[in-house]
């Protein structure tokens, strides 16, 4: 397993459970890969965070699937919080980046399981409408989990101050 930085500001390091609180109210993030030619490759995309884990859909081709498979790496960067503040010439920020490695889930019930917690995440109140799209696409979407292996967050220093306070 790679060696992960301590964070230098670590006064404004959130704590792993303020981390995956996060990953948990957030609905989207930026997934950053290991694009053609070594070129660093970052897509937006929804997820929903589950049992440790970070879980998306994808079309069964293109570049972030090409990227995937040449190396399962990656970061997963969510921001909760960015408050411009013009008079400080700064931002009040929350955000949170889990580094791991995607899995492709080839198990049909994994599958089911993981679309239904991506459409329950999406359209909490409609069970029906949800079957009817797990059913629709089942056999031609690629389901994906990031299994992390390290997940740091940070907050402006103005943010810890008036929690700590």
């Amino acid at each position: 397993m790679a060696e992960f930085r301590p964070m230098r500001r670590n006064r404004q390091q959130l704590s792993r459970e303020e981390c995956e609180r996060i990953l948990g109210c957030c609905t989207s993030g930026v997934l950053a890969l290991t694009g053609d030619g070594g070129y660093p490759y970052a897509v937006p995309l929804s997820y929903v965070y589950a049992d440790g884990a970070i879980i998306f859909h994808s079309a069964v081709q293109g570049h972030k699937v090409d990227a995937i498979k040449r190396d399962s790496r990656c970061s997963f960067c969510v921001i909760e919080q960015d408050e411009i503040k013009p008079a400080e010439f700064t931002t009040y920020f929350r955000s949170v980046i889990a580094f791991g490695r995607i899995h492709t889930l080839e198990d049909a019930a994994e599958k089911v399981q993981a679309l239904r917690l991506l459409g329950r995440r999406y359209s909490p109140n409609d069970e029906s409408g949800l079957q009817h799209e797990i059913d629709k696409s089942l056999d031609h979407v690629l389901l994906l989990r990031l299994d992390i292996d390290h997940l740091s967050g940070k907050e402006a220093i103005e943010l810890t101050r008036a929690r700590t306070q």
